[in-house]
């Protein structure tokens, strides 16, 4: 999809951008396929903010999304191409031949009228769902298994892709989109292609109220607050907190390592995203 500018008529979109959206072919969702859901404000069970600045937002309904690819041998054909506000990449509506339909997450070039299929020994093409150990090397896939049956849980959203690099017993190397190298069983299901909509990223907001749509609520800076509600807040005049920047509980901000000296994904993985 082509990014769209507007006119600067107003001095909020002189720098405002959407997404053109010529590649939606439907407007609203399949109603069977979609539920309603509760806004939690970033508030856990008991009411208390446990995720800082979210709320208000856009009502939205939760479209229901094949993630497992679990209709195995039964071929499907593409109906439409959607919008999903919960997610920046688009989805696909598949009819398959028993007439049950489902939506998964849409992958760059697919087409409406393609036909799709998952299973063991399915045609290496791009929305074909496949496990790892039949899909050729230096494939793009998305949407992987981390544990055979659970659902992709890797690679879904918009733009990305990952590629297998090698075949080693029981397990392939996969390199993620943040350059991590990790290993995956051989036995887990990912979809070959990359996702679409890739054009997401260059979105520009260009307005406080656009970000308020999404759900996201203001940030302060914790050098503009009291002591009493931040470490880095209070001081004669403008400071700059006199100290590294943490986070309201204390916690470094820049490069402060929080995960555990080991667990036992730790020897899945063979070369981390930072170096």
């Amino acid at each position: 999809m082509g990014i769209k500018k507007y006119r600067p008529i107003t001095s909020t979109l002189r720098y405002k951008t959407v997404l053109d959206k010529n590649e939606i072919t439907e407007e609203k969702p399949y109603k069977p396929l979609t539920k309603g859901q509760t806004a939690g404000s970033g508030r856990g069970y008991k009411g208390q903010i446990t995720t800082r600045r979210r709320g208000g937002g856009h009502k939205r309904k939760l479209r229901l999304i094949d993630f497992k690819r679990n209709k195995f041998d039964i071929p499907g054909k593409v109906l439409s191409i959607e919008y999903d506000p919960n997610r920046s990449a688009n989805i696909a509506l598949i009819v398959y031949v028993d007439g049950e339909k489902r939506y998964i997450i849409a992958p760059e070039s697919l087409q409406v009228g393609d036909k799709i299929e998952a299973g063991e020994k399915v045609e290496i093409k791009v929305g074909n769902a496949l496990p790892l150990k039949n899909i050729p090397l230096g494939s793009d896939i998305y949407n992987i298994e981390l544990h055979r049956g659970k659902g992709g849980q890797l690679v879904r959203s918009a733009g990305t892709a990952a590629v297998l690099t090698a075949k080693e017993g029981d397990y392939c190397l996969v390199k993620l989109p943040s350059g991590e190298i990790r290993k995956i069983h051989k036995e887990c299901y990912s979809t070959i292609g990359a996702v679409g909509n890739k054009d997401h990223i260059n979105l520009t907001i260009g307005k406080a109220g656009r970000s308020r749509w999404l759900n996201k609520r203001p940030r302060v800076r914790g050098v503009a607050m009291n002591p009493v509600d931040h470490p880095l807040g209070g001081g004669e005049g403008k400071s700059s907190g006199g100290r590294h920047p943490v986070s309201p509980t204390g916690q470094p901000a820049k490069g402060y390592k929080t995960r555990k000296k080991h667990k036992y994904s730790d020897d899945y993985i063979i070369k981390r995203r930072k170096g």
